[in-house]
Protein backbone atom coordinates (compact mmCIF):
# COMPACT_ATOMS: atom_id res chain seq x y z
CA UNK A 1 0.00 0.00 0.00
CA UNK A 2 1.76 3.26 -0.60
CA UNK A 3 -0.13 6.75 1.15
CA UNK A 4 0.20 9.93 -0.82
CA UNK A 5 0.30 13.19 1.31
CA UNK A 6 -0.23 16.99 0.32
CA UNK A 7 0.19 19.44 2.59
CA UNK A 8 -1.39 23.24 2.39
CA UNK A 9 -0.47 25.97 4.26
CA UNK A 10 -4.37 28.02 3.78
CA UNK A 11 -3.79 31.51 4.61
CA UNK A 12 -5.95 33.14 7.34
CA UNK A 13 -9.80 33.71 6.26
CA UNK A 14 -9.27 31.68 2.46
CA UNK A 15 -9.91 28.17 4.64
CA UNK A 16 -14.17 28.04 3.16
CA UNK A 17 -12.95 29.02 -0.11
CA UNK A 18 -10.19 26.23 -0.26
CA UNK A 19 -12.51 23.47 1.51
CA UNK A 20 -15.12 24.70 -1.38
CA UNK A 21 -13.04 24.14 -4.42
CA UNK A 22 -11.56 20.71 -3.20
CA UNK A 23 -15.55 19.06 -2.27
CA UNK A 24 -16.84 20.62 -5.72
CA UNK A 25 -14.53 19.26 -7.81
CA UNK A 26 -14.68 15.99 -9.80
CA UNK A 27 -11.79 13.89 -9.01
CA UNK A 28 -11.54 11.46 -11.37
CA UNK A 29 -9.86 8.76 -8.58
CA UNK A 30 -12.39 6.44 -8.35
CA UNK A 31 -11.91 5.68 -11.93
CA UNK A 32 -8.14 4.93 -11.36
CA UNK A 33 -6.84 1.20 -11.04
CA UNK A 34 -5.53 1.09 -7.55
CA UNK A 35 -7.12 4.21 -5.84
CA UNK A 36 -8.32 2.34 -2.84
CA UNK A 37 -9.35 6.39 -0.38
CA UNK A 38 -9.17 9.91 -0.26
CA UNK A 39 -9.15 12.16 2.58
CA UNK A 40 -9.37 15.72 2.76
CA UNK A 41 -7.70 16.93 6.23
CA UNK A 42 -8.33 20.22 8.32
CA UNK A 43 -5.43 20.75 10.77
CA UNK A 44 -3.79 23.04 13.42
CA UNK A 45 -4.46 27.05 12.88
CA UNK A 46 -1.59 29.22 13.12
CA UNK A 47 -1.79 32.50 13.40
CA UNK A 48 -1.42 33.13 9.22
CA UNK A 49 -2.70 29.66 8.10
CA UNK A 50 -4.69 27.05 8.85
CA UNK A 51 -3.32 23.49 8.16
CA UNK A 52 -4.46 20.59 5.40
CA UNK A 53 -3.34 17.68 3.75
CA UNK A 54 -5.03 15.61 0.91
CA UNK A 55 -4.47 12.28 1.57
CA UNK A 56 -4.91 9.31 -0.79
CA UNK A 57 -4.33 5.84 -0.27
CA UNK A 58 -3.40 3.74 -3.23
CA UNK A 59 -2.81 -0.28 -3.84
CA UNK A 60 0.91 0.47 -4.55
CA UNK A 61 3.12 2.98 -5.51
CA UNK A 62 3.11 1.90 -8.96
CA UNK A 63 -0.73 2.82 -8.87
CA UNK A 64 0.12 6.33 -7.44
CA UNK A 65 2.65 6.99 -10.32
CA UNK A 66 0.28 6.07 -13.15
CA UNK A 67 -2.54 8.17 -11.34
CA UNK A 68 0.43 11.24 -11.54
CA UNK A 69 0.87 10.90 -15.83
CA UNK A 70 -3.17 10.15 -16.17
CA UNK A 71 -5.63 12.39 -17.83
CA UNK A 72 -7.82 12.11 -15.15
CA UNK A 73 -5.17 13.64 -13.19
CA UNK A 74 -4.36 16.71 -15.31
CA UNK A 75 -8.26 17.28 -15.73
CA UNK A 76 -8.77 17.00 -11.67
CA UNK A 77 -5.73 19.44 -11.26
CA UNK A 78 -6.65 21.47 -13.70
CA UNK A 79 -8.35 24.16 -11.34
CA UNK A 80 -5.30 24.47 -8.90
CA UNK A 81 -4.22 27.30 -10.10
CA UNK A 82 -6.90 29.45 -7.94
CA UNK A 83 -7.57 31.30 -11.05
CA UNK A 84 -11.01 31.94 -9.75
CA UNK A 85 -10.18 32.66 -6.18
CA UNK A 86 -6.65 33.87 -5.77
CA UNK A 87 -3.80 32.66 -4.69
CA UNK A 88 -5.48 30.46 -1.19
CA UNK A 89 -2.31 29.15 0.16
CA UNK A 90 1.19 30.57 1.80
CA UNK A 91 3.48 28.36 -0.66
CA UNK A 92 3.70 25.53 -3.13
CA UNK A 93 1.65 22.14 -1.53
CA UNK A 94 4.22 20.10 -0.23
CA UNK A 95 4.30 15.96 -0.93
CA UNK A 96 5.10 13.78 1.40
CA UNK A 97 5.06 9.84 -0.33
CA UNK A 98 4.92 6.97 2.11
CA UNK A 99 5.04 3.45 1.30
CA UNK A 100 2.74 1.16 4.15
CA UNK A 101 5.21 -0.85 6.05
CA UNK A 102 2.43 -2.02 9.28
CA UNK A 103 -1.26 -1.82 9.38
CA UNK A 104 -3.28 -2.97 12.34
CA UNK A 105 -7.09 -3.01 12.40
CA UNK A 106 -9.47 -4.19 14.97
CA UNK A 107 -9.87 -7.38 15.86
CA UNK A 108 -12.96 -9.30 14.90
CA UNK A 109 -15.37 -9.60 18.00
CA UNK A 110 -15.06 -13.69 18.59
CA UNK A 111 -17.61 -15.71 17.56
CA UNK A 112 -20.12 -16.57 21.01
Amino acid sequence: MYIAMNRFRVKTGSEAAFEQVWTSRETYLDRMPGFVEFHLLKGPEAEDHTLYASHTVWESKAAFEAWTRSDEFRKAHARADNANTGPLYLEHPKFEGFEVKQTVRPREADAA
